[in-house]
């Protein structure tokens, strides 16, 4: 089979040259709006857009691009269109996003329903068998099993995503507790049934940060429950101590009319 090579686009001169017919053709806008010429695009035969600097508020970055053409040997050039187009830095919004993809932890509100897809990876028919005992107790309930239960691939994604938040060991409050003050040695920690046992329980201390939800077994805080307050060390009173190496002689006086009063003073000792 032949193949034919895509020949690329001859920029055409007149075309090219028509600058200020392609420049008038941007009608809707103030001409201040509209900015230095940039560049000149061959797109086909006697077909040329030329881009234009946008000044409009709110679009940095983007350019006027107005196409223009020609009939064969001809030199009149007649506008095709006007378009406003992003540059390789224009400012622009996010790309657009299923609503499932853009909900987010906690967006869920009081009254919400959110819809479970039927192909959800991390939910199996609840009669297939799991490779978690816990599971299958709760999937062969007389008249009470569940039509789905998490699949290996759901409860995977969910140890994952707990180790690495907040009631993981690298949580802040977690790095700043005492090393000893691990979850799995706290009274408090009540370990959570099934494949996520060895891992995962829930905290059951009232004055915990994280009472009531799931935490890894090496989460830590400063409420475990063998962290006890230590008493003060008793500080003894050093015993006061005289130096008596040095004794200045002070003269003592006595009263006027004392019966030692013609006798000589005594030296006394002052330290």
């Amino acid at each position: 089979m032949s193949r034919i090579a895509a020949r690329a686009a001859k920029l055409d001169q007149v075309c090219a040259e028509a600058i200020d017919i392609a420049r008038d053709a941007i009608t809707d806008v103030d001409a201040s709006e509209v900015g230095e010429h940039l560049e000149v695009i061959a797109e086909g035969d006697r077909l040329v857009t030329h881009l234009f600097d946008c000044h409009l508020p709110g679009y940095r970055g983007w350019r006027w691009a107005v196409t223009v053409t020609r009939v064969s040997r001809s030199k009149h050039v007649t506008v095709c269109e006007t378009v406003l187009l992003p540059g390789p830095d224009a400012l622009m919004a996010p790309g657009w996003l299923p609503w499932n993809e853009r909900l987010q932890p906690g967006d869920l509100g009081v009254g919400d329903l959110l819809p479970t897809a039927p192909d959800d990876d991390r939910l199996a028919p609840g009669y297939l068998e799991s490779d978690d005992p816990a599971v299958e107790d709760t999937s062969w309930e007389l008249g009470l099993g569940r039509t789905r239960v998490m699949s290996r691939f759901g409860r995977q994604d969910t140890a994952q995503r707990w180790y690495e938040g907040d009631q993981g060991p690298e949580a802040p409050i977690s790095v700043a507790a005492p090393r000893a003050a691990r979850c799995g040695s706290c009274g408090f920690y009540l370990p959570l049934a099934g494949a996520l046992r060895q891992a995962f329980g829930v905290c059951g201390n009232l004055y915990a940060p994280d009472d009531g939800r799931a935490v890894s077994i090496d989460h830590g805080c400063g409420a475990h429950s063998e962290t006890l307050q230590e008493p003060d060390a008793h500080v003894e009173e050093l015993p006061t101590i005289y130096d008596d190496s040095e004794v200045e002689a002070v003269a003592v006086s006595r009263a006027p009319g004392s019966v030692e009063g013609d006798e000589p003073a005594e030296p006394y000792g002052h330290g």
